[in-house]
């Protein structure tokens, strides 16, 4: 929503194991699930969730691990995690709902898990990489939190990004100076 209202503030954009928010990616089923993703949780039997998340997140056994022990902080009170998911994927829906164009007028990068399995991110990353003309690096061994399966790999992606977007703006900057004088 930020880069939808002051798009002249960002230098550049990152998506790890994201989606685009453009309603026409998504099918209006898979926008009613999203708005009902709660009560859905809340039935979802709670030692069964935290192998699918911790196994349907990550490939790696680090970062199972990771989604695991988030997950574990709400062992005591299940409700409270099916809430804030429910939540998250309520205001994911609102943002789709809402139906505004999104346009990345930066430079951008996508990043994406070769074995992602979250819903349709693959399928999402690939249609948006297609249709916006985005970067789209694949990260191998890697599930939908590929930056906790991968680190080091998506930690270079993003530093060699950030790189080459600072050299474009200091490349923008040095021209306004000689253009100035």
């Amino acid at each position: 929503m930020y880069m939808e209202l002051y798009p002249d503030k960002i230098k550049g954009f990152i998506s790890i194991d994201s989606a685009p928010l453009q309603k026409s990616y998504m099918t209006a089923m898979e926008i009613w699930l999203l708005e009902r993703a709660e009560p859905l949780y809340k039935i979802y039997p709670w030692k069964a969730l935290l192998r699918a998340g911790s196994g349907g997140c990550a490939e790696t056994e680090y970062g199972q691990n990771l989604m695991q022990k988030m997950m574990m902080s709400y062992d005591s009170d299940p409700k409270e995690y099916a809430r804030l998911a429910g939540f998250g994927y309520r205001m994911l829906a609102e943002a789709i709902k809402a139906d505004l164009p999104y346009h990345i007028s930066c430079p951008a990068l996508l990043i994406c898990g070769e074995k992602d399995k979250a819903g349709s991110a693959k399928s999402y990353n690939k249609k948006w990489h297609q249709r916006e003309g985005l970067p789209l690096k694949w990260i191998k061994n890697a599930g939908h939190n590929s930056n906790t399966d991968q680190p080091d790999e998506v930690n270079r992606l993003i530093e060699k990004f950030i790189g080459e977007v600072d050299g474009k703006n200091l490349a923008k900057s040095k021209k306004t100076i000689l253009y100035e004088a």
